[in-house]
């Protein structure tokens, strides 16, 4: 049977308006497969693509093509019938997303666009596109990035009166982090205070004060954090059993990628989504759930089967990334942990090279050792970015920065700054964001410091006095201001009105590239001169963001995923085809989900991995997980290292055990190297 478009609102593309309405039929769906499904997958793989429906959880092992089955199985509903507006994904990343539809696409050679495909916040933003005034905002709000948000924070605690000189009180970032922990928790601040910041306990009153003036103020402006576009999605489908149903009735199939790291309002709205039709298929892995610390919720994948009895839960366990050896330590590492979906395993490949524990006599010959591998490796012909360098803390691999350095071996700190972070960029993109919402306080403030002789307090009092008049740009267009500021300078007056007056043309026109190229020629560039050392490697910066907004075609679309691209790195955007080879320096957090054909984990002593404070906090088990997942990061081989003297400013000289994660291991699952001196 064709497909059948329903009459509902579509998600948002560049190109689309998210206003618009769609009632389209294709006749795409093919009276037999096309895809050779035996072929493509293996067993594992195959009964959970084939499955006939209902709620389904699928335990997808390190390395098991967990991606493979997610896209084979929304290729396998498209081709019995179901209607892609009907088909809800959810992903951790909008890249998985788009990777996924785009195989699917290839699969089928179908149309993927009006699938709902990407991030919580992602479709949380498309939903309330449509709904937020049921949640009391227009629909042009602006989606406030952490940065941004912690800024609106430290307005309303200059607000708020609270005297913050009379005793120490937590900065916008300190509190915005408590503010995220209590939505994604569903918690109370009280509650999110005693849990993550008992010292702050003493000044409950006083941060519940600031929070709901946080709150005011983002409805006052017209603004929502990341938090709200999951806090007020999940309270409009709370309060209107019309929505809910709506919702729930339009989506046949959802499927849940990282189930496992999913929150408690996620799991909760996944529930309101598929209240109707039950099929809910979510995959994941337990033993690689290590995000509690942001609100994550371990019990999620373990619920599952409670909150859907009829579940069908289905385990991958071929693995295709690493050695029989490498995952004979990861299988024997993980089974410590007492609460888990036990599985085990398999390795595809052939048998390889036995991990390495290498000790070390301190941390300089750690690192020495490290880098010396390292060039061994490369002389055999291993490109180094094969290379990863993984570890628990930041602060880990400061002297192997310096050997790296001083060895002259190109690196990479996949811990640096996001592109879209950085203030130059920032600064353009607040001139565009009060073009689209003109009650954006966080933007204008960050704009108008921008100009000479402009403070915050000069800065607060302009963006009033615009706001109460109610049209900001003729102010600024007809220099009708300078009655009300006799400070402002003449030429910053002139600036305005020549960038204003274009910058409104060009919003008309939807040229978003001429946008911004115009607040580079209205000042900002000479701004950069005189502000920063590295002027012209961030006007570069600035000419790629020009080539990056020539993809969309209106400034809103642009503007909301620039805000929700907090995963992409500026050398993702900028420096894509760069070939120069680097080892990666990584945190092993934000190593989940890659792989490397040899890892170093370094550090592995106890009293630095496991974290001492995530054990006294009852986290041994996470931190097991997260020595499972750096461990199955490794394809070919895989090192373990830890210093075993150190040197501990108030106690001198300190010796080391090595972690109990090695400790704890069979030792037919390793070698002892004992180190020569480099």
């Amino acid at each position: 049977m064709p497909y059948q478009f329903l009459d509902f609102h579509a998600p948002m593309q560049d190109n689309v308006t998210p206003m618009r309405r769609y009632t389209i039929h294709r006749d795409v769906a093919p009276s037999t497969p096309r895809i050779d499904y035996e072929k493509e997958l293996n067993e594992e793989q195959l009964k959970v693509v084939m499955d006939e429906g209902g709620p389904i959880l699928v335990i997808a092992g390190a390395g098991s093509g967990k991606t493979r089955v997610v896209t084979y199985r929304v290729a396998r509903l498209l081709e019995k019938g179901a209607s892609p507006n009907g088909i809800l994904l959810l992903t951790f990343t909008n890249k998985a997303a788009r990777e996924m539809l785009h195989r699917v696409e290839h699969l089928l050679k179908i149309d993927t666009r009006y699938i709902w495909g990407g991030t919580f916040h992602h479709i949380g933003n498309m939903i309330l596109r449509q709904n937020c005034e049921l949640a009391g905002f227009k629909k042009n709000f602006t989606i406030l990035d952490n940065e941004d948000a912690k800024d609106l924070v430290e307005v309303v605690l200059k607000e708020s009166k609270i005297d913050t000189k009379a005793r120490m009180f937590p900065k916008g970032g300190v509190l915005k982090e408590i503010f995220s922990y209590c939505v994604n928790t569903m918690s109370s601040i009280e509650e999110s205070i005693g849990e993550k910041t008992p010292y702050f306990c003493d000044i409950v009153d006083e941060i519940s004060q600031v929070y709901r003036l946080y709150t005011e103020k983002k409805r006052l402006t017209n603004a929502m954090d990341f938090d709200d576009l999951l806090y007020y999605w999940h309270r409009v489908l709370a309060e209107n059993e019309h929505l809910r149903r709506l919702y729930a009735g339009t989506f046949t199939h959802i499927l849940v990628d990282e189930y496992q790291d999913t929150n408690r309002i996620q799991s909760e709205i996944v529930d309101f989504m598929g209240l109707i039709n039950r099929n809910v298929m979510v995959v994941g892995d337990d033993a690689q759930s290590i995000y509690s610390f942001r609100g994550a919720n371990f019990q999620n994948i373990f619920e599952f089967p409670k909150k859907y009895e009829e579940a069908k839960i289905f385990k991958l366990e071929t693995n295709y990334r690493s050695t029989p050896e490498i995952l004979g330590l990861a299988n024997n590492s993980i089974s410590h942990n007492r609460q888990q979906f036990f599985k085990v395993l398999r390795s595809i490949k052939k048998s390889g090279v036995i991990p390495v524990v290498a000790p070390s006599r301190d941390v300089i010959q750690q690192a020495e050792f490290v880098v010396q591998r390292i060039l061994e490796l490369r002389d055999e012909g291993m490109p180094l970015d094969h290379i990863a360098v993984l570890y628990r803390a930041h602060y880990h691999c400061m002297e192997l920065q310096m050997e790296l350095t001083r060895r002259d071996i190109s690196f990479e700190i996949r811990s640096g700054l996001r592109f879209f972070e950085q203030a130059h960029i920032k600064d353009v993109v607040s001139f565009l964001r009060v073009m689209v919402n003109p009650d954006d306080e966080v933007s204008w403030l960050r704009m108008l410091r921008i100009f000479p002789k402009i403070g915050r307090k000069t800065a607060e009092r302009i963006y009033a006095y615009m706001k109460a008049s109610g049209n900001p740009f003729d102010l600024l267009v007809s220099k009708k201001i300078a009655g009300q500021f006799k400070n402002i300078q003449k030429d910053t007056l002139e600036t305005w009105s020549r960038l204003f007056r274009e910058l409104t043309d060009l919003y008309e026109q939807e040229a978003l590239s001429d946008m911004i190229t115009a607040v580079l020629k209205h000042g900002y560039t000479e701004y950069l001169k005189f502000n920063y050392p590295n002027y012209e490697s961030r006007l570069e910066d600035l000419g790629q963001l020009i080539n990056f907004s020539t993809k969309y075609q209106s400034l809103e679309n642009f503007l909301s995923e620039l805000s929700l691209m907090s995963g992409i790195s500026g050398e993702e955007i900028i420096a894509a085809d760069r070939d120069e080879e680097r080892v990666i320096l990584s945190t092993i957090h934000q190593a989940k989900g890659l792989e490397w054909k040899v890892v170093f984990i370094i550090w592995c002593a106890e009293g630095r991995f496991p974290n001492p404070k995530a054990i006294e906090d009852g986290g041994l088990e996470e931190e097991r997980r997260l020595f499972y997942v750096a461990a199955t990061r490794a394809m070919d081989e895989l090192y373990l290292c830890y210093p075993m003297l150190v040197f501990d400013r108030q106690v001198g000289h300190v010796i080391l055990k090595p972690s109990r994660f090695i400790s704890e291991l069979s030792g037919s699952h390793y070698d002892e190297w004992q180190i020569t001196e480099y």
